[in-house]
């Protein structure tokens, strides 16, 4: 996964959203780690690997991946307003311990929020790409479905989303 394209990608999307809706980058820390959390929380719910009580099978691939790229977009845009572009991640193996890591990286979240140290952002970053690996997500397809929804989201600040 090449995460200076991905990087360079968010800032021009997050340049724009701020320029076309007059909002200052330095005030939005908060609104992003909620969405991260909800996100984190709506591919949670997608997996369906919490819900013991229920026999329905996990959401399509596609949507799964879909809103597991919707949690990159909101990782890489705090990494950006904290400067922490430049760093170099490693995977984790959790084995298939799904569950858990949901739970990690909420703490993950919460600890970033408590100390924005580039240590933690990099624990965040490299527990959340464990956890897509472990949805069987290669590093191609997760760059291939951040790229397409990067330009969905272009489109959707085009008709004022």
């Amino acid at each position: 996964m090449n995460l200076n394209k991905l990087f360079n990608l968010q800032k021009e999307l997050d340049s724009r959203i701020l320029s076309e809706h007059n909002l200052k980058a330095d005030n939005l820390f908060s609104k992003k780690a909620l969405a991260l959390q909800v996100e984190v929380g709506e591919l949670a719910n997608e997996t369906r690997c919490f819900k013991y009580w229920s026999k329905k099978s996990p959401s399509p691939e596609e949507i799964i991946l879909e809103e597991f790229v919707d949690c990159l977009h909101f990782i890489l845009s705090i990494g950006i307003d904290k400067n922490f572009e430049h760093i170099q991640l490693a995977a984790a193996n959790y084995g298939d311990k799904i569950t858990e890591q949901f739970l990690d990286l909420f703490i993950d979240i919460n600890d970033f929020l408590i100390c924005s140290s580039i240590d933690h952002y990099i624990t965040l970053f490299e527990d959340f790409l464990s956890l897509g690996l472990n949805l069987g997500f290669t590093e191609d397809k997760i760059e291939e479905a951040y790229l397409k929804k990067n330009l969905i989201n272009h489109e959707r600040q085009n008709i004022g989303y």
